[in-house]
């Protein structure tokens, strides 16, 4: 057969950074790719055509903004020790 050139699949890969949430991430890219598909225009130039390949670009460059609604997690309180 032939040489098979791999493709670089950089641009479908999900950032694995611990101070962003995957599912964050993932939500934001869908709402954006929801965005271009109505007809907004792509902040970067590209050579895709996909919605979805802009938008997870766009994102994982932090180009989109977004605000986290919702009140702040807060931490358990600590369970008292049990007195003997």
């Amino acid at each position: 057969m032939g040489d098979k050139i791999p493709r670089n699949n950089a641009h479908c890969t999900i950032p694995d950074d611990a101070e962003q949430s995957t599912y964050r991430f993932i939500i934001v890219a869908a709402k954006r790719a929801r965005q271009l598909q109505g007809g907004a225009r792509p902040v970067l130039p590209t050579s895709s055509k996909k919605p979805t390949i802009i938008a997870m670009e766009e994102v994982r460059r932090g180009l989109v903004k977004y605000e986290i609604l919702g009140p702040p997690p807060t931490e358990e309180p600590p369970v008292p020790e049990p007195v003997l």
